[in-house]
C-alpha cells in the first residue's frame, strides 16, 4: 500500500529535524576538539582551514592527505602548531 503525501513530508520533516541534531552534535564534538588543539586562538581563514580539516578525514579515511606521505604525523604535544594548516601562523 502507498503512503500518503501527507505521511511522506511528515517522515521528512522528521528525518529533516533528526539530521539538524546530529550535525549539531558533531559541530559541538568537532568545535570542542579544534578548541582543545588551540584552534580558537589563531586567526585562520575559513578556507584554509577547511581545506586542512579535508586533508586530515581524508588521512582518517585512508587516503593520503597533503604531506601525509610515508611519515607519520607529529603528535600534538610534540608537533609544530604552525606547521598546521600549510604554515598557518598563530595570530
Amino acid at each position: 500500500m502507498k503512503k500518503p503525501s501527507s505521511k511522506i513530508r511528515d517522515e521528512i520533516a522528521r528525518l529533516q529535524d533528526q539530521l539538524r541534531h546530529a550535525e549539531a552534535r558533531e559541530a559541538e564534538r568537532i568545535g570542542r576538539i579544534a578548541l582543545k588543539a588551540g584552534l580558537g586562538d589563531m586567526e585562520i581563514n575559513e578556507a584554509e582551514l577547511q581545506a586542512a580539516f579535508e586533508t586530515v578525514a581524508k588521512r582518517f579515511r585512508g587516503g593520503k592527505g597533503e604531506g601525509a606521505g610515508d611519515k607519520k604525523a607529529p603528535s600534538p604535544q610534540t608537533g609544530d602548531p604552525g606547521a598546521v594548516a600549510g604554515g598557518v601562523v598563530e595570530g
